[in-house]
């Protein structure tokens, strides 16, 4: 299952690119091939009904959480059968229906929010958890440590998902930051523990974040968890990623976490035909969505006036 998720995500975003250049996606995109395990890992260890905060860099996260690979594209599109009717874009992709409450483009400014949600659940008692992805970046922005210190001291069922992946757009983490792993790192000021692992590897992000669920749940607080991971693109579609040291990408590339996946399904005795059923699966997947979403009516600017407000509609008040 996790293979063929993490495959249909990394098909969906080289389809998001190749439409991109094609001119058929508008606007900016901020792909992660290469971040797709942190998402299904951390997905894999949720509930239904727990909620998911992203970044603008949000696509796996969305998927992860169940939104198909066209309501995907056609979101990116501007289609009518996007998953916000073309509203949100890349940058503001949503999957309510799966609890992933967006993507946002204001570094660190859904981790306040995630914040909120997991002290709406403990209103509610409804024993939901919040989870929050953010970059590395984000960990120097004064909301990633009021939303910490805040979940710290009230206990508050939320688990911050950091993936670091090097580059705050386009400036290594290193190079502005005092600490080597800027998010566990910091850990120790809010009373939590260090907690930095391989976000390459789905099984292990899996089961780091089920350990912090089981805490979360249990009221015993929230967690920060470093995932070291690597984006493949640039920061965005008009970054070359110049600045990047020869070779990282190809030492990256060997740590791939579609491969680490693969490797685990063979050690353990998983057939070679029946990995190449599950890729063929995905790849038809990716096609039919790229095939469907090419095929959908554009979404009606009348959309622009729909959901402004928890009503409906965008009828201003006072």
């Amino acid at each position: 299952m996790y293979y063929e998720q993490m495959l249909v995500i990394r098909g969906t975003e080289k389809a998001a690119f190749d439409l991109f250049m094609s001119g058929l996606v508008k606007g900016t995109t901020h792909l992660a091939a290469g971040h797709e395990a942190v998402a299904v890992g951390t997905s894999a260890a949720l509930r239904p009904d727990d909620y998911v905060w992203a970044t603008y860099r949000g696509h796996h996260h969305a998927m992860a959480r169940g939104l198909s690979a066209e309501a995907c594209l056609a979101e990116l599109m501007s289609k009518a059968t996007g998953s916000c009717q073309g509203k949100g874009g890349s940058m503001h992709l949503t999957h309510a229906q799966g609890n992933m409450m967006g993507s946002y483009a204001i570094i660190g400014s859904h981790l306040p929010m995630a914040v909120g949600s997991a002290w709406s659940s403990v209103l509610r008692r409804t024993d939901q958890v919040s989870v929050a992805f953010f970059g590395d970046g984000a960990t120097n922005i004064g909301a990633f440590h009021e939303a910490i210190n805040l979940a710290a001291v009230w206990k508050l069922p939320v688990i911050f998902v950091c993936e670091n992946n090097l580059y705050m757009e386009y400036t290594p983490i290193s190079s502005v930051t005092a600490v080597e792993h800027p998010a566990a790192d910091r850990a120790a000021a809010y009373s939590l523990p260090r907690i930095v692992i391989d976000g390459n590897d789905v099984l292990t992000v899996r089961d780091e974040v089920a350990k912090a669920v089981a805490k979360a749940r249990s009221g015993e607080g929230p967690s920060i968890i470093e995932c070291l991971t690597y984006r493949h693109y640039g920061h965005s579609r008009t970054d070359p990623a110049k600045y990047r040291p020869e070779g990282e990408l190809e030492q990256w590339l060997m740590r791939d976490p579609v491969t680490v996946l693969r490797e685990h399904l063979v050690s353990a005795g998983v057939a070679e035909d029946e990995i190449e059923s599950i890729e063929r699966r995905a790849a038809q997947t990716v096609a039919d969505a790229v095939s469907a979403a090419s095929a959908a009516p554009v979404s009606d600017p009348s959309e622009a006036f729909t959901d402004v407000w928890a009503d409906g509609g965008s009828q201003w008040r006072n």
